[in-house]
């Protein structure tokens, strides 16, 4: 799997985009970031081990805790993607609305 489609699979669920929302307030225990989440301990940790893979989260142990931290340059690459397709979809409509008005220019001159 490409890096961009780790990042995509990893952001597509929405109880790893709560995980990664609790983390941008600072590193955090796995069992607080469970805790609000509808599913078992087991289960978050799988969702996070999704978000370690893509590089969107970077864990550690301290003494029995494991602390997990996000990894904001991760979303550099999900940015430059979109970034480059809404240029390309600017410049389109642009382009799009220039000719919508040649042909209004042309409706003008019919004399209907």
């Amino acid at each position: 799997m490409l890096d961009l489609d780790r990042l995509f699979h990893a952001l597509a669920d929405p109880a790893r985009r709560a995980m990664l929302e609790r983390l941008t307030r600072g590193p955090t225990p796995v069992s607080e970031l469970a805790r609000p989440l509808p599913m078992s301990l087991p289960a978050a940790m799988q969702h996070l081990g999704v978000l370690e893979t893509a590089g969107l989260v970077r864990s550690e142990k301290v003494g029995r805790v494991r602390i997990c931290a996000i990894e904001p340059q991760a979303l550099d690459e999900v940015e430059r993607w979109i970034n480059a397709r809404r240029v390309e979809w600017t410049r389109r409509l642009d382009r799009l609305g220039e000719y919508l008005k040649t042909l209004e220019g042309e409706g003008d001159g019919a004399g209907c």
